[in-house]
């Protein structure tokens, strides 16, 4: 019934989005009392730590955040809830899929705003990539659509004021627009060589539970087709990077042939790829240290509470949260010297601009 009920509001996403706008009639008075504060978007290549700071920050009072509650009917989450309410169960977290000890439950904060902007920019999202969005990429419907999505998040999850948080890995695309709409990016980011490993690690992963050669219950079809319908391209069968500076383009002229993604060379050079984007945008985004948050996570935290704006104490009293991440060899993956020796100043820079 659960993958019925799944397939049948993927393939209502249009109807959705015309209801919404019904929604937003039906709860005027509730969302009328909603005052919407800045906007705060969690942003990264996966594996830097998002989920973890997603978390942290949603801890917080201030913050809501899509839930897993939301699912599937994530365009109409009042008219959802009022629904599905009645009928909600309680049940135990478990380990999320990338098999990294982070657990996650019917209540757990995640990146469910991701098919807002699908349905918003077909075009953007390719057979095997997606595309960047610029300053300038506009639709009528959409900024009034999604600050109302915003909205009625934050009717669900919070009284009177507060603040939307984002944790969704494809914004990072988004950079230049998010800018111009909303004031607060945070961009974590790791040493590249661990990022490149961690990354190359749960991509093989995936594949593996995309082909369903895994005993997890979800190790099917299903499994790749939900996470396409929410639109985490990320890994596995799915996996549609993001085209940094035509950095896919240029990864297929390489001495007539392509490093594949089961090498840590591919991971590396789109860490390249996306963290050059990033320090070109740097003005526009706050740079975390995902490795600085888990050596003094009290002294980073508080560091990010003070340029967002919200309680330095309450906020470095998720602390413990930050445990440090698994680090990898270089030779032991057949790294590209050259590629670790660019990934490496790219990561001085980073430091640099975090800390200035």
């Amino acid at each position: 019934p659960a993958r019925a009920l799944h397939r049948l509001a993927f393939a209502t996403v249009e109807a959705q989005k015309s209801l919404a706008d019904v929604e937003a009639r039906i709860f005027a008075r509730r969302l009328r009392a909603i005052e919407m504060d800045r906007p705060v978007f969690v942003t990264s290549l996966p594996r830097a730590g998002t989920t973890i700071l997603l978390e942290a920050l949603c801890s917080l009072p201030a913050f809501a955040s899509h839930t897993y509650r939301d699912m599937p009917f994530l365009l109409v989450p009042m008219l959802w809830d009022a629904l599905s309410r009645p009928l909600r169960v309680s049940g135990a977290a478990f380990e999320r899929m990338h098999g990294d000890g982070l657990t996650v439950g019917y209540d757990s904060p995640d990146a469910f705003d991701e098919i807002v902007w699908r349905t918003f920019w077909p075009r953007k999202y390719g057979r095997d990539r997606m595309a960047l969005w610029s300053a300038d990429d506009a639709d009528a419907e959409f900024e009034p659509f999604v600050r109302m999505h915003f909205r009625k998040l934050m009717a669900l999850r919070a009284s009177g004021s507060a603040r939307y948080v984002s944790k969704n890995n494809a914004n990072i695309a988004r950079i230049p627009l998010l800018a111009r709409l909303f004031p607060d990016a945070i961009i974590p980011f790791r040493n590249p060589m661990d990022h490149a490993g961690s990354l190359l690690r749960t991509h093989l992963l995936f594949e593996k539970i995309h082909a369903g050669d895994t005993p997890d219950a979800l190790g099917d079809s299903f499994a790749r087709r939900y996470m396409e319908d929410i639109g985490h391209f990320d890994f596995g069968a799915n996996l549609r990077p993001i085209n940094f500076g035509g950095w896919l383009d240029e990864l297929n002229e390489l001495d007539g042939k392509a490093e594949p993604p089961s090498s840590v060379s591919f991971w590396l050079r789109y860490w390249c790829a996306a963290f050059e984007h990033m320090l070109a945008h740097a003005d526009d985004v706050v740079l975390v240290s995902y490795d600085d948050c888990c050596a003094h996570p009290d002294a980073a935290l508080r560091r990010i509470a003070q340029t967002i704006d919200v309680d330095a104490n309450a906020l470095a009293a998720q602390a413990g949260r930050f445990r440090n991440a698994n680090a990898y060899d270089a030779a032991a993956l057949a790294a590209d010297p050259r590629l670790c020796a660019r990934a490496e100043a790219i990561h001085a820079e980073l430091l640099a601009k975090s800390t200035a």
